[in-house]
C-alpha cells in the first residue's frame, strides 16, 4: 500500500510521470515550470496510466539555478493540493530538505523522493512521524554537488552496500520497511558506464527485499550510448525500462 493505491510487485509495475516545477530540468528545459503547464502535465499523464505522480522543484544537476528552501515549498505545496483535490493518484515530492517534506506531507504527499540517500539528518523522522513511504536513493554526493570523475571499486556492490545501510538507518529511525523502496540512482554521480553496468544487473538488488524504482528516461547515459539529443531519446528510453523490468 503506498497512499490509497496498493500494489503487487510482484506481477505488475508502477507507472511514475515526473512533473518538475524547475525552468533547468534536463528533461523538459522548464515547460512544467508554471503551475498551469504542471497541471496540464498531471492530466495528461493520468489520462496516460500513470498511477504516481513526482513533484520535483530543484533539479540535482550541480550546475542548476539554486533554489531556496522557502521557493522549493512555493512551488511544490500547491501542486500537491491541487492534484490531491481530484486523485487519489501517489503523490511523491523529490525533495532532500526535511522541511519541505514536512510541509509536503500535510498538503497530501504520500511518499518523499530523497535523491541524496537520506542525507539531512531530521528527514528520516519526518517521514517516520507522517507514516508516509520513503524511496531512497543511492548517490554518492549530495544535490547540486560537483563530484569530479565518480568512481567506484564495483558500482553494483557499492550501491548494494549504500542501499542496505541506507534503508537499516530508516528503520532504527522508525520507518517501517514495508514503506521503503529503493533506488539505484541512474546517472547520480554515475558515468554513463555505471549506469549501464547498474542496468544489466538490476535484478542483483531484488534480494535486499524492497520494491525498486528506477528513473532513467531521457538520462545522459541514453544519450550518450546511443549517440542522440535529448528531444530523440524515446525509443532508447523505452527499451531501458524494458530491461529493468
Amino acid at each position: 500500500v503506498i497512499g490509497k493505491r496498493t500494489f503487487d510487485f510482484s506481477r505488475e509495475v508502477a507507472i511514475m510521470a515526473i512533473v518538475n516545477r524547475t525552468r533547468d530540468s534536463f528533461y523538459d528545459r522548464g515547460e512544467t515550470f508554471s503551475m498551469n503547464a504542471a497541471l496540464r502535465k498531471v492530466e495528461a499523464s493520468l489520462q496516460n496510466a500513470a498511477n504516481w505522480i513526482d513533484i520535483g522543484a530543484v533539479p540535482f544537476s550541480p550546475i542548476a539555478m539554486q533554489v531556496t528552501e522557502e521557493e522549493e515549498i512555493d512551488r511544490i505545496v500547491p501542486l500537491i493540493e491541487a492534484i490531491r483535490r481530484t486523485t487519489d493518484v501517489v503523490i511523491s515530492v523529490d525533495t532532500f530538505r526535511s522541511e519541505v517534506a514536512r510541509r509536503s506531507l500535510p498538503a497530501g504527499a504520500d511518499v518523499i523522493n530523497d535523491t541524496s540517500g537520506l542525507s539531512d539528518p531530521r528527514m528520516a523522522k519526518v517521514i517516520a512521524e507522517s507514516g508516509a513511504s520513503v524511496v531512497i536513493t543511492h548517490s554518492s554526493g549530495r544535490p547540486l554537488e560537483k563530484i569530479q570523475r565518480p568512481t567506484y571499486a564495483d558500482v553494483l556492490s557499492d550501491v548494494r552496500a549504500f542501499l542496505l545501510e541506507r534503508a537499516a538507518y530508516a528503520q532504527e529511525q522508525g520507518i517501517m520497511s514495508e514503506k521503503i523502496i529503493i533506488d539505484p540512482g541512474h546517472d547520480l554521480n554515475k558515468n554513463t558506464q555505471h549506469s549501464l553496468e547498474l542496468t544489466r544487473r538490476l535484478n542483483e538488488l531484488n534480494s535486499l527485499g524492497y520494491p525498486l524504482l528506477v528513473s532513467v528516461s531521457n538520462k545522459d547515459f541514453i544519450a550518450e550510448t546511443l549517440e542522440l539529443p535529448a528531444d530523440q531519446l524515446g525509443p532508447g528510453t523505452l527499451a531501458t525500462l524494458v530491461i529493468c523490468v
